[in-house]
């Protein structure tokens, strides 16, 4: 990475969808084949947040959330060719300190391989009682 200006932005005119989505649908475990349109709703509805390198969209997360007491972060992700620079836990750290979503009474996520960076820079830590939540499945 050069020396970059780096930015994190919820401004949603800035968002480059087409990247977004090609990141999401073809590099992400979680996300492999989203469409478009799934996309783009989703964005539609939920807080987004861009991190850019001189202007250009270099990573992205998103919050589904009422902003009064549930929030869920999701598609979290930094281009590969832009890790390795503190880039996640500046964005993690953007997304919890986010005047509207202060004093939320939930705030969740899930992760296959990030626990250690969303319990240092973000302050999760595994559901104090996993028994009480439940997950309706998608059906093919």
């Amino acid at each position: 990475m050069t020396t970059s200006m780096i930015e994190i932005s919820t401004d949603r005119a800035r968002l480059d969808i087409d990247y977004i989505h090609r990141y999401l649908s073809e590099e992400c475990y979680w996300a492999i084949g989203r469409s478009r349109d799934v996309v783009e709703k989703s964005l539609a509805n939920s807080l987004c947040f861009g991190v850019y390198a001189d202007e250009r969209q270099i990573g992205f997360a998103r919050v589904v959330t009422d902003y009064a007491t549930f929030a869920w972060l999701c598609d979290v992700f930094i281009d590969m060719a832009y890790r390795g620079h503190d880039l996640g836990k500046q964005l993690v750290e953007a997304v919890i300190a986010h005047p509207e979503l202060q004093g939320l009474r939930n705030f969740i996520l899930a992760t296959r391989d990030a626990h250690e960076l969303y319990r240092r820079y973000g302050g999760f830590e595994p559901l104090a009682a996993p028994d009480r939540w439940m997950a309706r499945p998608r059906k093919e």
